[in-house]
């Protein structure tokens, strides 16, 4: 671009490139109920079909996709549509289903086989009882910033807003067929792990990599990839992780979410002044917003310290999306921005299922029924 100025959009190309990776869930085609063991035939036509961007977790029970990197909206919607809709062919071709949706309504976490992986290998050993009930699906959104020195700024920076996401994205609302009470369970479980929540407030890279370093000399991880924060500089690519929501049963709410923190992670970046004196009392409100979004989901509040009052969830985004206009403008954003705030108004998934389940018991006096119908609507939600 010799003799041009670079403009913002370009910046945006040049920048701020972005994927999204999904967990789901495999299940019968008929039934619904989780398939604890991989089929090796649907496995492979997946590989042939999809690729390598289509891998197993660490229980058999679950699938993973990875974007690859864009750097439009379009780009991840339309790359999500397809796997979505390709995955769903090929189960149906072995009898199988899937679906998203941060834990299985009815599934019982004892029994799951583990995928044959030397480091999957390490974690059960390590993890125990725990590895096994961790039947837990997230989505994870990576941005690329300009300068990948400034991740560990940028998230420490980010934590105030993690609670945000959890709310918008909250997708288990139930537990071995029971209702849990909270929107979003999945955190709930997931934090029984050890090395997950909100990350510390690092004050430099310098104390991010001591932190680091002193958990792989000791050998008690092998890399940062052990470490699994709602966000975290990515151990395999030059990019900021938010791991923080459930993964969603709607495309357009993922593609949302997704457009949200890429704005933020932005905007973030180019106004290093935006919580900058961040301290860990702000770090201990954000733990407690954390637990209000995983119970009230969006139907809650998160305590604001400014202004020393419960905010409602509609105005936190409200809050949100007028601080990042600029950012949604650049970065060619605004439908995307739209859905989120559609969310307010529609529901996240977890209030669709609860929805669906307190109608189909009305209706017909059986729980087994209402759990089917909700596991029914997980699978057709997933593939509009």
């Amino acid at each position: 671009m010799t003799g041009k100025t670079m403009t913002g959009k370009n910046m945006a190309e040049k920048y701020y490139s972005f994927g999204v990776e999904e967990e789901y869930f495999v299940v019968d085609g008929e039934t619904k109920s989780l398939r604890k063991k991989a089929s090796p035939a649907f496995l492979a036509e997946l590989k042939r079909t999809v690729g390598p961007i289509v891998t197993r977790e660490m229980l058999q029970s679950q699938l993973e996709i990875a974007t690859k990197p864009a750097h439009t909206m379009q780009e991840v919607y339309d790359e999500m549509k397809h796997l979505r809709r390709s995955i769903g062919t090929i189960a149906a071709d072995h009898g199988l289903a899937y679906f998203a949706a941060g834990t299985h309504p009815t599934a019982a976490w004892s029994g799951g086989q583990q995928t044959q992986k030397i480091r999957y290998d390490g974690l059960m050993q390590d993890f125990q009882m725990l590895g096994e009930r961790n039947l837990l699906c997230g989505m994870h959104v990576h941005v690329q910033l300009p300068d990948a020195d400034r991740r560990v700024d940028v998230m420490r920076r980010m934590v105030p807003y993690i609670p945000l996401f959890i709310a918008l994205s909250t997708s288990s609302p139930f537990w071995r067929s029971r209702s849990t009470g909270l929107m979003g369970y999945r955190l709930a479980a997931y934090d029984e792990l050890p090395r997950t929540g909100l990350p510390e407030l690092f004050e430099s890279n310098a104390e991010y990599e001591a932190y680091m370093s002193a958990l792989i000399e000791t050998r008690v991880i092998q890399d940062s990839s052990y470490v699994w924060w709602t966000i975290r500089p990515s151990a395999n690519h030059p990019t900021l992780e938010l791991r923080a929501p459930d993964v969603c049963t709607r495309l357009d709410d993922a593609v949302a979410l997704a457009a949200l923190y890429r704005a933020l992670a932005r905007h973030l970046f180019n106004h290093p002044e935006t919580n900058r004196d961040i301290t860990s009392v702000d770090r201990a409100i954000a733990v407690e917003n954390k637990w209000r979004a995983q119970r009230y989901g969006i139907h809650g509040s998160f305590v604001d310290r400014g202004e020393r009052r419960a905010v409602p969830i509609a105005e936190e985004l409200d809050r949100l999306i007028a601080l990042l206009e600029e950012d949604i403008g650049e970065l060619d954003c605004a439908a995307e921005i739209a859905n989120a705030r559609k969310i307010m108004s529609t529901g996240t998934s977890a209030d669709m299922q609860i929805a669906v389940f307190r109608e189909a018991e009305q209706r017909t006096g059986s729980r087994n029924k209402a759990f089917g119908a909700v596991k029914t609507w997980l699978t057709e939600a997933t593939l509009q």
